[in-house]
Formats: C-alpha cells, sequence, structure tokens
C-alpha cells in the first residue's frame, strides 16, 4: 500500500510549521496575482506580513460559492494561463459553474494526497480498482483515476453509468476496489441482488465512495449487498476534488484530512466565528499549496467537527467526522431543522424498506408539508394490507422521532424512485417555485 509515513505521521509541531509557512506563501500569492483577495484583503485591513502565526488565519477573509461563480471563469486563478495545464468544473449547478485551473504542481499534489487516500484503504500495486466516477469535467474520476496510477495499482477508467457493463468488468477484470458515489455502489448491489448474482464470481473487497453524504445505515446496506468494505473520501472542486480527506481501516472513526495541504476550521453557520475542536459546525478549508487557484478560508457548508484525539492508525493529521449534512440542504419545515440524512439514518435498519427515499416539501394553505416517499423492499411484494399498514405506521414513528416533526409517508413500489448513476436527489422543495 502506498504509505507517505514521513508526512503521514509528521510530529504535530512540525506539521505546524510547515502549515504556517505554506499558508504565509499562499497569502503572498493571492495578494499578488488575484485583485479579489487583494481588495478584500484590504478592506479588513490586512496585509500578507500580518499572518504571522496559524491563528492569524483567522484575519483573512472568507470565500464563498458565490465568489467563484461571480468571478467566472478566471477571476480568481492566481497563475498565468500559460501555466494552467487543466481545467475542471463542478457539476449539477444552475448557471454558469464553478471553474477551477491546476498547475503541473496541483495535479501532482492531488495525485499524492489521492494516493494518501487509497493506502488508507490498503489498495495498492496488487490491486485492480474500477473508477466509477464520472470523468470528464467533474473531478471524481479523473482525480481517483490518477491517485490509483500513482500507487501501482491498476486503474479501470469505467466512468458511470452502463451498470450491465460494469458488472461484466468486475467479473471478468477481477476488480477489487470500486470508486464512484454511495448512491450508485447502492444501484450495484442491488442489481446483483437482483439478478440472484453468485457473489463468489467477483473479487471485489474495498470501495470508496464519496460526492455526497451517507449515513452508517447506508455503509451497512452497501457492505451486505457487496460483501466489502466501504470507506468515505472527501474533497470538493473549489480546494483540489477528492483527495482532501479520508478514512482508514481504524474503524469508522473519522477522516485524516491532509493538513500538510489544507488547513480546516469549524465554524459557527450562523456569525461564522470559528468553534473549538470537538464542537461541530461548518468546516472551512484554506488551501495552502495550490497554485493555480489557491481558496482562502472557504466556506464549504458541510457539517462536520474536528476529532481532536489521536487515530490508533498512528497518522497525526486531524480527522473530521463524516459529514452531518450541509447548511444548504436544510430544510425548514414549519420552524423544525430537517436533513435528508436524518431521514435516511431513520429508515435504515427497519425489516421490509429499502435504503431508498424521497423528501417532497409543498405549502398547502400558508402551511409547510413534508411529504416523505420511502420505497419497499422487494421481498415485501405481498397482498398482506396488515402487513403494509403496520410497517408504514413503525417507519413514520422512526422519522417522527428524529426530525421531531409529524410528516406525511408515502409508502412506494421497489424501484419507482428515481435512480442515479451520480449524486442522487433527495429533495424536491415545491415552495422555490411559489416565490420565483
Amino acid at each position: 500500500m502506498y504509505w507517505n509515513k514521513p508526512v503521514e505521521t509528521m510530529e504535530r509541531g512540525m506539521l505546524e510549521q510547515l502549515q504556517l509557512e505554506r499558508l504565509q506563501e499562499t497569502v503572498r500569492r493571492v495578494y499578488k496575482n488575484v485583485p479579489v483577495y487583494r481588495q478584500r484583503m484590504q478592506e479588513k485591513g490586512v496585509s500578507p506580513e500580518d499572518i504571522k502565526t496559524l491563528k492569524d488565519l483567522r484575519l483573512l477573509p472568507f470565500t464563498q460559492k458565490t465568489d467563484l461563480r461571480d468571478n467566472y471563469p478566471y477571476g480568481l486563478f492566481a497563475a498565468p494561463q500559460s501555466e494552467i495545464v487543466r481545467v475542471h468544473a463542478s457539476s449539477g449547478t444552475t448557471g454558469k459553474p464553478i471553474v477551477a485551473g491546476y498547475t503541473a504542481h496541483d495535479l501532482q499534489v492531488w495525485s499524492e494526497v489521492v494516493a494518501r487516500c487509497l493506502g488508507c484503504a490498503h489498495v495498492g500495486k496488487k490491486d485492480t480498482v474500477q473508477v466509477s466516477y464520472g470523468y470528464g469535467l467533474f473531478t471524481g474520476g479523473l482525480g481517483l483515476h490518477y491517485g490509483v496510477e500513482k500507487v501501482g495499482a491498476k486503474a479501470v477508467p469505467t466512468s458511470a453509468g452502463n451498470t450491465h457493463r460494469q458488472l461484466m468488468l468486475m467479473e471478468d477484470l477481477g476488480t477489487t476496489a470500486i470508486a464512484c458515489t454511495p448512491s450508485y455502489a447502492l444501484m450495484i448491489g442491488e442489481a446483483l441482488r437482483d439478478e440472484g448474482f453468485d457473489m463468489s464470481r467477483i473479487k471485489l473487497t474495498t470501495g470508496i465512495f464519496g460526492a455526497e453524504p451517507w449515513t452508517e445505515g447506508m455503509r451497512d446496506e452497501i457492505e451486505k449487498l457487496l460483501g466489502i468494505r466501504a470507506l468515505d473520501i472527501y474533497g470538493l472542486t473549489e480546494t483540489i476534488g477528492p483527495g482532501v480527506a479520508m478514512e482508514c481501516l481504524e474503524g469508522h472513526n473519522g477522516l485524516h484530512m491532509w493538513e500538510d495541504h489544507f488547513i480546516p476550521e469549524i465554524l459557527d453557520p450562523d456569525t461564522g466565528e470559528a468553534l473549538p475542536d470537538g464542537e461541530m459546525g461548518e468546516l472551512c478549508i484554506t488551501t495552502i499549496t495550490k497554485e493555480g487557484m489557491p481558496t482562502l478560508r472557504y466556506r464549504t457548508h458541510d457539517l462536520t467537527r474536528i476529532i481532536p484525539e489521536p487515530c490508533p492508525c498512528g497518522r497525526t493529521h486531524k480527522r473530521i467526522m463524516r459529514l452531518h449534512g450541509r447548511t444548504d440542504d436544510m430544510l425548514i419545515i414549519r420552524g423544525v431543522n430537517v436533513f435528508p440524512s436524518q431521514v435516511e439514518a431513520a429508515i435504515m435498519g427497519i425489516p421490509g424498506i429499502a435504503p431508498r427515499y424521497l423528501l417532497v416539501v409543498e405549502r398547502i394553505n400558508n402551511l409547510d408539508v413534508l411529504e416523505v416517499q420511502v420505497e419497499l423492499a422487494p421481498e415485501l411484494l405481498s397482498d398482506e394490507v396488515r402487513r403494509v399498514e403496520q410497517l408504514s405506521r413503525d417507519v413514520s414513528r422512526a422519522i417522527e422521532q428524529v426530525l421531531g416533526l409529524g410528516v406525511k409517508l408515502r409508502l412506494v413500489s421497489p424501484g419507482s424512485i428515481e435512480r442515479s448513476e451520480g449524486k442522487s436527489k433527495r429533495v424536491v422543495d415545491k415552495r422555490t417555485a411559489l416565490t420565483q
């Protein structure tokens, strides 16, 4: 397996000194080359010389997703166009996409951090890795691809889609690890189950899943369907792509963030004030080695906390807890904050229920109504009305206990909720149409 031991186990004092030096260099770079950052720092009365300790990070301005859209396409680039060797862009947004530029050095860093992530999963030279994230402008496919090649494993660039072919290649090529969204892994697992596939015909042992929040219940379901260890990888286009953080095999106990390249902060989502380690809040990331498009204090809207305790694996880089949800995925229903992941956690493990759901919010007679559609498991296709009625009561009670809110539950037939080969759509908010 790939194991950059001198860096991954660096003593904390040395690591923090390295962070400070790289932060100072990054601040000088953006102040000189990015007018937006220079203007905002001047408005705050901050110059690069004011960054003397890591605590001075809090003097710097935040970066929001709207900043990247407003300065599309190259307004936040800190390197000349002659040094940009690749461009990626975010997917699933309306209007102009988020564009990120990479120098040759940035691509080397990206391969390195993804290689470390694969090392956390003990993926190495003997493995065949099916990369079933989307290739193209989306960072997932190519990000994992080059990391796989750096560790010396065999990359199978299937991209997402054509599930039948995915299964054929998985068997024929002897795939041992797969990288994709957890939703797509679940889709593959369901296809194998529905076909009555003999799982002894495949060699799959490891799954590396990210690009969307998922719960422990969903992890359990994927592991059961595919017979693998399912691990969480984290990243986003605005910082580099996949590879910012990764779970190791020491239990499901948080994701190591590679602090020699990224500085994490946890903020109060409302005030923007930094919170101490251990408290839940919004993850904010500063890149400290990116040349093409560094980002200062990027507000991810992802909710998590920093785990202060050291990991038994020996890595000294701080861990973040698996994502709790997103501030901008949060629904407010009659004054109650609702995250899709809460519903997923409530329904997982209930016999007779498939791990597929959709939240539909409507405003009826000036009152917000939340309908939760949940798929029945295939084995429950039955005329036993009494059994379905009892199941409906059980599911409603489980959801309402988690949310503290009454919901309208609709049990739907297997396969009726739309599948996705990428990020699943969990919410339909019909209230937005009323304000447009």
